[in-house]
């Protein structure tokens, strides 16, 4: 799958000096801003090492260019009350796609991460001529409605897994193939006249989660998605990190031993036997048919027990690779999120840590993720966004004072 180089969501805050604020020195105001808000000025010179007056101007150019707004004013301390500022939510929008083999998620997303708009479809093995059907009427439809601007679209960003037509999953079709021969980068540069961006859906939604969520509190953790196939995102201080083949955090490939009785025990990959597909292939060896996360909340008494006999048996496999990513990457915390509802999830998390609290060693805390099942898409929209914010930076465009000229220089 081809992704998109260079994009950081998370930038280095550190700078010098100068006396005329230039490229760099913008980048890291604008990237602090759009990190810490709200944040008052001394709190942005505090953390980027810039002085009163360097952060005066850039500031003020910033709020004539309408990146920025001064939000509100923070009251309790001594002195004047202090100015927040906030990226403005209009300065950019962003469309964000996520596709996998059992849904389609696009959303419009503003500047600072509210979601405008959204359409979902529940359906599996979506195959690419729809796929790009679905996304065209999505878009669309955001435009026609005027739920984003189009003149200030920063891009269309896509998050979906690795080997979408090459791994089999009960009920594939035949044709599902075809994803291994789309070129869907070239297809979605035909469908706008917009930038492309292409993620890893799992690492979208760690960035996501480190923009938007849990990144606030650690800048360095592991994101094990619950999806109808588990991925892992790799969060290391503060930047995502992919590794050398873009493979870094894959949870599924995690081996396990699998089996009660250790004379009997098969070592399987964690991916084989922990996903939502394989919950639903459970409750179906049970007499239950669930095919969608929603049927997962209406289940009866029994059903509910079923399903929390499977959360037990899966928490000691997630609970042994936890120890294993806490040995060998030392990350502040481990989140767990995807499209398992909320409250599975909480119960899944409980039984982890009644495994975890009998272990010898410093772990890492593991916790919920706090984006829910759209985190990938807010992640995919997050990629067009940070290089936005990045173009917005430079001083060639310093100059134009006009966030319709940033995305005339974007688009182009």
């Amino acid at each position: 799958m081809n992704q998109t180089p260079d994009v950081k969501l998370s930038p280095d805050l550190s700078g010098a000096n100068v006396e005329d604020a230039g490229e760099h020195n913008r980048a890291v105001v604008l990237r602090c801003i759009h990190r810490q808000a709200p944040i008052s000025r001394a709190e942005i010179a505090r953390q980027t090492g810039f002085t009163k007056p360097a952060i005066a101007r850039i500031v003020d150019r910033l709020l004539d260019e309408g990146l920025i707004i001064e939000a509100r004013r923070r009251h309790g301390l001594r002195g004047q009350p202090a100015i927040e500022l906030e990226i403005n939510p209009d300065a950019f929008f962003a469309i964000g796609i996520n596709i996998d083999r059992d849904h389609l998620t696009i959303l419009a997303v503003d500047a600072v991460g509210n979601v405008r708009a959204r359409v979902h479809h529940e359906k599996r093995y979506i195959l690419p001529a729809e796929f790009m059907q679905l996304s065209a009427d999505a878009i669309s439809h955001f435009q026609r409605s005027r739920l984003i601007d189009d003149a200030h679209l920063a891009g269309i960003g896509l998050a979906m897994p690795d080997w979408l037509g090459e791994i089999a999953f009960p009920g594939r079709p035949a044709n599902y193939w075809e994803w291994m021969e789309f070129d869907v980068r070239a297809a979605l540069e035909d469908l706008t006249q917009h930038p492309v961006f292409i993620e890893n859906e799992t690492n979208a939604a760690a960035l996501a989660e480190l923009d938007y969520g849990l990144g606030a509190e650690s800048r360095s953790f592991l994101y094990i998605a619950v999806n109808a196939c588990p991925g892992g995102g790799l969060v290391l201080d503060g930047n995502g990190h992919r590794g050398a083949m873009g493979l870094s955090g894959e949870i599924g490939w995690v081996p396990i031993a699998d089996g009660k009785d250790e004379s009997t025990q098969k070592v399987r990959l964690l991916g084989e036997i922990f996903s939502l597909f394989c919950l639903y292939q459970f409750l179906a060896e049970h007499g239950i048919k669930v095919s969608v996360p929603q049927d997962l909340l209406t289940l009866d008494a029994r059903g509910k027990r079923l399903v929390s006999q499977w959360l037990k048996e899966m928490s000691a496999h997630l609970a042994v690779a936890v120890r294993h990513v806490g040995m060998i990457v030392d990350p502040d915390a481990i989140l767990v999120g995807g499209r398992l509802p909320i409250r599975m999830i909480d119960e899944l998390l409980r039984y982890v840590h009644e495994h975890l609290d009998a272990s010898d060693g410093a772990l890492p805390s593991i916790h919920r993720a706090s984006l829910g099942e759209d985190a990938s898409a807010i992640g995919a929209a997050a990629m067009p966004m940070a290089a936005a914010l990045m173009l917005a930076s430079s001083d060639e465009v310093q100059r134009t004072r006009s966030p319709l000229k940033y995305m005339d220089r974007l688009n182009n």
